[in-house]
């Protein structure tokens, strides 16, 4: 159910960014400003982790979990309701703020449920999740607004956020007894950052969690518009092509899961991120439409072979602070997806060619140097003949 909810939360992410022409159209604005809606929400969801992160150490994970899934849902409906953009990308600041305490810290529960040598494969089921949720959010986001309309789209989202609480409501008693609050003064907390951040495994984790997301979300936030223009296609086949996005993760993120415990991520990460820059510079060759599912499953499969091999680095951190350790995480994951977004964006004001470009060039070079900060996060010797 946890993989459920976190499926629910990255479907409605995700589902915006290729409808930004159908809104765009809607409330008879720019795209360029009507683009501020996907950073609008992620950016105040990773300023809400660090929160959260911590509310769930003090006053228990199950608790923030399920009050933040409580706020998902009111605030779905509510941006249902928009009547101007500017509305609408107030609803998905609030929104952002509101949801961001349910993927955080059921990754952080996986944490204490699992040990490491076997965290990679129930991690690669909630990034497996994840990964699903992004797969179905951009292409049926963009087919199912001709049937629904942009509304109904929210309207179903809040509709889905009810009957999840009230399924995972079923295990409230199971999900307090699996992490016991632990009291924090203010003090604490601060010091628990500058621990989480005096490590230097940490501070590069960190690091490349923000921006590898900057690097994705930066090129998916953007592809609908670019598809659009590029091929002159409406919604329907813009979400066709995007349909090859998050399906690697979801067929196959329990089993790079497996192979990260059993061979370590010291290989793993930097070939991700070759992977993530290669589909992007194919994006920079003229190509049928048909072809661009293939290239958004390269896409996705470069960061379902780095983002949950960071989680499962980060789970290792924080001691008796896993919340916290996990939200800085998340923290870095959606502020470099916002940061991602808004870079991206300027410099398509030039042209698409450039920031395509400037991207790949990005992410390769963080493979290179992956390939030297990484080289110590391999599986034991014992744990490779097993």
């Amino acid at each position: 159910m946890l993989a459920a909810v976190a499926f629910l939360v990255f479907f409605q992410a995700y589902m915006v960014a290729p409808i930004i022409p159908t809104l765009a159209s809607a409330f008879d604005a720019p795209v360029d400003q009507v683009a501020w809606v996907v950073p609008a929400y992620l950016i105040p969801y990773g300023i809400g982790t660090l929160c959260y992160g911590v509310l769930g150490d003090r006053l228990g994970i199950h608790r923030v979990i399920f009050g933040s899934l409580v706020a998902f849902t009111v605030f779905a409906f509510a941006t249902g309701t928009s009547t101007s953009i500017g509305q609408m990308t107030v609803w998905r600041v609030i929104t952002g703020l509101g949801a961001s305490g349910t993927v955080p810290l059921s990754i952080a529960l996986v944490g204490r449920l699992y040990p490491m040598q076997q965290r990679g494969r129930a991690l690669g089921w909630l990034f497996g999740a994840m990964a699903g949720g992004m797969a179905l959010g951009s292409p049926l986001g963009a087919m199912l607004v001709p049937l629904v309309g942009w509304r109904g789209l929210f309207i179903i989202i809040g509709t889905l956020g009810l009957f999840a609480l009230f399924v995972l409501g079923r295990f409230r008693q199971y999900l307090a007894a699996t992490v016991q609050p632990m009291g924090m003064p203010v003090r604490g907390v601060l010091q628990g950052y500058r621990d989480l951040l005096s490590d230097s495994r940490s501070r590069r984790t960190y690091g490349f969690v923000f921006l590898n997301s900057m690097f994705h979300s930066g090129v998916f936030a953007w592809l609908g518009v670019f598809i659009g223009q590029a091929y002159h296609v409406g919604p329907a086949l813009i979400g066709a092509a995007l349909l090859g996005y998050g399906i690697p993760g979801t067929v196959l993120g329990p089993v790079i899961g497996r192979m990260a415990d059993r061979y370590g991520r010291a290989t793993i990460i930097p070939f991700g991120l070759a992977l993530g820059s290669v589909a992007v510079i194919a994006l920079l060759v003229s190509m049928p439409l048909a072809v661009l599912p293939l290239v958004a499953m390269i896409l996705s499969l470069g960061y379902d072979m780095t983002q949950p091999m960071f989680a499962g680095i980060v789970t290792t951190f924080g001691s008796k602070r896993p919340g916290q350790a996990m939200g800085l995480n998340v923290f870095a994951l959606f502020v470099g997806a916002g940061f991602g977004s808004f870079a991206f964006g300027a410099l398509e004001q030039s042209s698409f060619e450039l920031a395509f470009a400037s991207f790949a060039a990005l992410e390769l070079l963080l493979a290179f140097v992956a390939l030297c900060l990484f080289r110590h996060e391999r599986a034991s010797a014992a744990l490779q003949r097993t």
